[in-house]
């Protein structure tokens, strides 16, 4: 099977904390499995720890400690690469930044539940798009 590299965006992760089960906790647990190659930054891996700290996510130390040390085993590390684009939200920009560095060696999507922050682009899906790109990319395996 194609290597599938994944911008993850916080809102994704944190919806699959709070609904096992649902969509982005299936492609939260594909990065895990290794199935999807996360493509992380360190400023991405600190927002991840911190929004997951909250507490009104009910999350214990040790569940985001075990999720942030899984995931940045089975990661790739890349720097970000500033672009032109505008961002609703500043905070967002690191991830389209770090997905426009993986692109430049290999095919590479941001996975988001808020398509409307990003620019419009091919790559910038949502996790029910990202799975059915795995499942046609599995079908033509």
């Amino acid at each position: 099977m194609k290597i599938i590299y994944a911008v993850i965006d916080t809102n994704v992760v944190v919806s699959s904390f709070l609904k096992k089960g649902s969509i982005p906790n299936e492609v939260v647990e594909l990065a895990l499995n290794g199935q999807i190659v996360p493509v992380l930054s360190d400023e991405i891996l600190i927002e991840y720890r911190e929004v997951l700290s909250r507490n009104e996510f009910e999350l214990t130390e040790e569940m985001v400690n075990s999720f942030i040390d899984d995931i940045s085993q089975r990661a790739i590390f890349l720097d970000r690469t500033p672009t032109n684009e505008h961002f609703i939200d500043l905070d967002d920009a690191v991830f389209y930044e770090v997905v426009m560095t993986a692109r430049e060696k290999d095919n590479a999507y941001l996975i988001t539940g808020n398509l409307k922050h990003y620019p419009r682009k091919p790559f910038v899906v949502t996790p029910r798009e990202m799975l059915e790109i795995i499942k046609t990319l599995l079908a033509d395996a």
